[in-house]
C-alpha cells in the first residue's frame, strides 16, 4: 500500500509549529517601504562586530575554497584555558541553537519525557518534540524558572530537563543556592542542560555559572554562544561544555565541517578583545537603566532583567502596538508565541536607538 508524503514524516514532525524568528530589517522594508529601521527584536548587540573580528575575517578570505578544520582546535584550545575544561569537554556548533539540538539527538527516544519552564526559550520544545518525546512544561513562579516544582515533576521517564539562566524572554534568574541544590536533587540518569546564552551580562553577586559545578555532577551539560554580547549573531558559532563521556556522543552525531573557518576565527577574535567585550557590557547597563525609567514613566510595568532585553507589559493591545511600532521603523518581538499575549519584548539598543523607541512607543500609546 503506498503511503502519503504526511504518512512517511516522522510522528513528532506531525506536532511541530514553526519556529518564528524576529521580523528582520529587510522584511519590514519590503513590507513597508521604509527606512530606516531600528531593530530591536532579536536580542543583538547594537555596537556590531569588533574591529578585530573585522579584520580576522578579512585576513581569512583567501580561505574559503578550503574546508574549515572540522574539530575547530584552536577556539577549542582558546576555549579549554580561558574556562579551565579538557579539549575533550567541548562541543562547538553552528550556534548554542544546534548544540540544544545535538543533546536532544544524543538523549531523546519517543518513551522519554523533557521538562522545562512554561516561559522558556521555544527551541527546548521543537528540539524535542522533533524526536517523539513528551513535553513537560512546569509553571513558573513570579517569571522565574520554579526549580523545586521542575524537581517535582521528575518521573521515570524524565530524560532531559532545559533551563536558560538567565531566562529567554523574561530575563530572570536562579541564583547561586538554588541552582545547586536543584543539581544535587536531580538523578543522575537525567540530563541536565543549562543555556547560558546571556550569562555575560549577569552582574548578580548571588549568580552561579553551571561551569562551577561542570565536574561534580556528569549529568550537566552547559551550553553557550557568541551571538549576544560578543556581536557574532550572523557568524553562528556556540559551544557546549559538558563531561568528556556527554561530548564525545555529541560529537559523534555533530554534522562535518558544521562551523566555517571564519566562524572560528571571528569567535577567536572576539575572545581575545577584551575591551570590545567591557564596551559591550557598559552599553547594555546604560541602556537598560534607559529604557526602565523610560517605560516606567509611560507607566507600564516590566519583567526585571538581568540580560540584554526587557519585557513590558503593553496589556490587550500588544499586538496593534507591535504593528504600530513597525510603522515606525521599530521591530520588536511580540511573545504571544510564548502564551504571553499581554507582553513585548525589546532588545537594548544604544542610547539613540532606544531613545528613539520611547518616542515612538509613547506616540503610539497616545494614539489608542
Amino acid at each position: 500500500m503506498t503511503k502519503s508524503i504526511p504518512e512517511l514524516v516522522n510522528t513528532g514532525i506531525h506536532k511541530l509549529r514553526a519556529y518564528e524568528p524576529g521580523k528582520s530589517i529587510d522584511e519590514l522594508e519590503r513590507e513597508l517601504g521604509i527606512s530606516p529601521i531600528v531593530k530591536m527584536a532579536s536580542n543583538e548587540n547594537p555596537l556590531g562586530p569588533s574591529q578585530k573580528v573585522k579584520a580576522a575575517i578579512q585576513s581569512h578570505l583567501d580561505n574559503l575554497c578550503v574546508y574549515p578544520d572540522a574539530d575547530c582546535y584552536h577556539l577549542k584550545t582558546l576555549l579549554s584555558e580561558k574556562l579551565q575544561v579538557n579539549n575533550r569537554q567541548l562541543v562547538i556548533g553552528n550556534g548554542s541553537n544546534e548544540v540544544l539540538e545535538l543533546i536532544a539527538k544524543v538523549f531523546l527516544q519517543e518513551s522519554d519525557e523533557v521538562i522545562f519552564s512554561e516561559h522558556a526559550f521555544a527551541m527546548y520544545s521543537i528540539f524535542s518534540e522533533a524526536m517523539g518525546a513528551t513535553l513537560v512544561a512546569v509553571k513558573d513562579r513570579n517569571w522565574c524558572h520554579d526549580l523545586d516544582a521542575m524537581a517535582d515533576a521528575i518521573t521515570e521517564k524524565t530524560k532531559i530537563i532545559f533551563i536558560a539562566n538567565p531566562n529567554n524572554p523574561t530575563g530572570t534568574w536562579v541564583s547561586k543556592g538554588e541552582l545547586k541544590a536543584f543539581l544535587k536533587s536531580v538523578p543522575e540518569h537525567v540530563i541536565v542542560v543549562l543555556d547560558e546564552a546571556y550569562f555575560e551580562y549577569v552582574d548578580q553577586e548571588n549568580y552561579q555559572s553551571g561551569l562551577h559545578y561542570i565536574d561534580r555532577f556528569p549529568n550537566l551539560v552547559v551550553t553557550r554562544t557568541f551571538s549576544k554580547v560578543y556581536g557574532l549573531a550572523n557568524i553562528r558559532v556556540g559551544y557546549a561544555v559538558a563531561s568528556e563521556t556527554i561530548a564525545g556522543y555529541m560529537n559523534r552525531v555533530r554534522q562535518p565541517f558544521n562551523v566555517s573557518g571564519i566562524s572560528e576565527v571571528a569567535a577567536i577574535a572576539a575572545l581575545g578583545d577584551q575591551e570590545y567585550l567591557l564596551k559591550s557590557l557598559e552599553t547594555n547597563a546604560l541602556g537598560m537603566a534607559q529604557l526602565q525609567m523610560g517605560i516606567g514613566a509611560l507607566n507600564l510595568d516590566y519583567i526585571p532583567s538581568v540580560a540584554n532585553f526587557l519585557t513590558i507589559r503593553v496589556g490587550d493591545l500588544a499586538q496593534d502596538i507591535y504593528q504600530a511600532l513597525l510603522r515606525k521603523g521599530y521591530i520588536v518581538r511580540p511573545l504571544s508565541g510564548y502564551g504571553m499575549t499581554s507582553y513585548l519584548r525589546i532588545s537594548v539598543g544604544t542610547e539613540a536607538q532606544n531613545q528613539g523607541f520611547l518616542v515612538a512607543l509613547k506616540e503610539v500609546l497616545d494614539s489608542l
